[in-house]
């Protein structure tokens, strides 16, 4: 039995293409919560292409029980500001993402035609990374955040990411951490206050990145909560998605110091009139709040999550400890 979501991305390359005939579709995933697909598509003639086919009309299946009116407005959301994104900006030479070659609108669904990055060679997928790996995304994420310095979030999410307080009301009702939930307004004023601002990607994790062999050679998808920002919530969520415990205690210098190293990089060549030794004192000194932040709400959302470790807890004690009363 054909999947109905492939039936459209047929339908719609027929109707609003004019490119050779469709040879062969590949699906690669479905979308979180059931809200669509991605495939890759190859025609009679031609390289192949990604369609991301975005299905609007989904109630939402959440893998975790978070279904409702708000969880399914900011998914709606969070395909309006991607599919602006990849309309609208375009790639740093060293903070690469997919070339859009289109974008098409067909009652509740959306597509988003794009460069297929494996067929350019970022072909390897991980989910544990080395240091070689680690600093390409590091590397990545410190060119996008310098070249994106000081923009105005027009067309994106005023606030970038996933998990800040605005939009997770719902799941700091139900934290059992008393202190925590305590904190959070503080917490979140803090990153909101941080003069020092950027467009952050918003779910940088592991699994987002696409690697070349040589690993320090990446790109990124998946722009559905780019945004506002700082830069270090995306190196503290970044370095959550890819180490445990314990080596989140042994290699927090080694990531902070690798990003702050590529970071003055970009600034150089982007921002050169701005005193790049502030912004970084002033990230630095939101590492633990960034990582507190994001420790609140996975603590709501999902108690039992393997991101919820002694150095998670540890961060935690240090960062309130260090608020102000």
């Amino acid at each position: 039995m054909k999947n109905p979501i492939t039936e459209l991305i047929v339908k719609e390359w027929e109707e609003q293409f004019d490119k050779p005939t469709l040879k062969s579709i590949e699906e690669i995933q479905e979308l979180w919560s059931g809200y669509g697909m991605i495939a890759r598509v190859w025609a009679e003639a031609g390289d192949p292409i990604i369609c991301k086919c975005i299905d609007l009309s989904c109630a939402g299946h959440h893998p975790r029980g978070w279904d409702g009116s708000r969880s399914h407005q900011r998914k709606v959301r969070s395909y309006e500001v991607e599919m602006h994104w990849y309309a609208h900006h375009q790639s740093d030479a060293i903070a690469r993402w997919p070339k859009i070659l289109g974008r098409t609108i067909e009652d509740n669904h959306r597509f988003l035609w794009m460069e297929d990055l494996d067929h350019v060679g970022y072909h390897h997928r991980r989910s544990h990374l080395d240091p070689d790996g680690m600093e390409g995304c590091l590397r990545w994420l410190a060119h996008f955040h310098a070249s994106t310095f000081a923009t105005p979030s027009d067309g994106l999410w005023p606030r970038g990411s996933y998990w800040h307080l605005e939009t997770r009301p719902d799941e700091l009702e139900v934290l059992e951490d008393v202190e925590l939930a305590a904190a959070a307004p503080q917490l979140d004023r803090l990153l909101t206050d941080c003069p020092h601002r950027c467009i952050i990607h918003g779910d940088a994790k592991v699994a987002n990145f696409c690697f070349k062999p040589s690993s320090l050679d990446v790109a990124a998808v998946d722009f559905q909560y780019v945004g506002g920002g700082i830069g270090i919530q995306d190196v503290a969520y970044f370095m959550g998605s890819c180490l445990d415990e314990t080596s989140c205690e042994a290699m927090e210098a080694w990531v902070l110091e690798r990003y702050f190293y590529h970071f003055k990089e970009g600034m150089a060549k982007h921002r050169p009139n701005t005193n790049v030794l502030e912004v970084e004192k002033t990230w630095r000194d939101l590492f633990d709040v960034s990582w507190t932040d994001f420790h609140r709400f996975i603590k709501g959302w999902s108690p039992g999550h393997w991101k919820i470790n002694g150095y998670s807890e540890k961060i935690k004690r240090r960062c309130l400890q260090n608020l102000c009363p």
